[in-house]
């Protein structure tokens, strides 16, 4: 005889049955699975809970009322918020300066220099310099440049009547000499007041009032039969010297003369007895100052007109600057003026 089994047997269902008794089953499964997945998203959400895991249970409540197979759950990340910087600015270093910058250049003349940094005859728009004080500065020198000595040799020539290459005319004075054309540079030397020492120790002051031409050679001054005789016999022919640019004491003033031929259509200038070396001549016109250009002569030419008649600038070696007015064209006639460039 068998033994009876320990399992209970259930009245077998009908095929209904088995159908409605399944559904409540799936029904509590999948609302079971949809409240965990909900509670995990909840859960691990950084706000902690509020009421969007409301609205996700409402969804899944309401997917599953529905009808719907599915409920698909979309996790939205929240907005970071912003996090204020701690981070400090950068500080800028300060650039530094740098060492060792070059001075500009001055504009001080060498002995040995070539012209003056004034380039030829222009309209009135370049600025003049300033007139200044008496110093040993002559920013305008050429060639010739105070405070240097030169060193050369001294011959001599009968200076008949003292006129000679700077057009000065006949003279008196017979301390004179004339310049080698180096040194001559197209007539700036003209006017101006040289002393001479020779070998022996004996000086002399000449005014330069002509141009020696080859074979006189740079540094050479052929002086007047009279000026050389002080420093040593005619019959020593050359001797060797050494001489320096002067601005001498005078009591003179500067005269100025047209040139033979001059109208107000065409005027050549000459100043006449200045102190110093002259580096340029200018004439006012309706637009400013026009400087004129120099010619071997010692003439300062006006080709068209311009500024004949009119007021004159000078300007020396050093900068200053003398204006004369009031002197009409009058050629070949000496005018005098009440100017004088300083003493240096």
């Amino acid at each position: 005889m068998a033994s009876p089994s320990h399992r209970r047997s259930r009245p077998e269902r009908s095929r209904a049955e088995r159908r409605t008794g399944r559904v409540p089953v799936v029904t509590l499964v999948a609302v079971a699975a949809v409240a965990l997945v909900v509670s995990l998203v909840v859960a691990f959400r950084p706000d902690g809970g509020s009421d969007g895991g409301a609205r996700a249970v409402e969804a899944a409540a309401g997917a599953q009322a529905s009808g719907s197979p599915k409920a698909t759950l979309t996790a939205v990340s929240p907005t970071p918020k912003p996090t204020p910087s701690t981070a400090s600015p950068s500080a800028t270093a300060g650039t530094k300066a740098t060492a060792g910058a070059t001075p500009s250049g001055t504009s001080g003349a060498s002995g040995t220099s070539g012209k003056s940094g004034a380039s030829g005859s222009s309209s009135g728009s370049s600025a003049a310099p300033a007139a200044r004080t008496a110093s040993g500065a002559a920013p305008l020198a050429g060639r010739i440049a105070p405070g240097t000595a030169y060193r050369g040799v001294a011959t001599s020539y009968d200076i008949g009547d003292g006129n000679g290459a700077c057009s000065y005319g006949p003279t008196s004075d017979v301390m004179t000499a004339a310049m080698n054309t180096a040194d001559y540079e197209t007539s700036k030397a003209c006017g101006a007041y040289v002393l001479v020492r020779a070998g022996s120790g004996a000086s002399i002051t000449v005014r330069i009032t002509n141009e020696c031409p080859a074979p006189c050679e740079a540094g050479q001054l052929d002086l007047s039969r009279q000026a050389f005789a002080k420093l040593a016999d005619l019959s020593a022919g050359r001797i060797p010297i050494t001489w320096s640019l002067l601005s001498p004491a005078t009591s003179d003033t500067i005269s100025i003369r047209y040139k033979t031929g001059s109208t107000q259509y065409w005027c050549g200038i000459q100043a006449i007895g200045h102190r110093n070396p002259l580096a340029r001549l200018e004439v006012r016109t309706g637009a400013g100052w026009t400087r004129l250009a120099r010619t071997d002569y010692n003439y300062f030419l006006s080709e068209q007109g311009t500024g004949c008649g009119a007021a004159i600038r000078l300007t020396d070696i050093y900068g200053e600057q003398l204006t004369v007015e009031g002197l009409a064209v009058r050629a070949n006639v000496v005018q005098s003026t009440r100017v004088q460039f300083a003493r240096h």
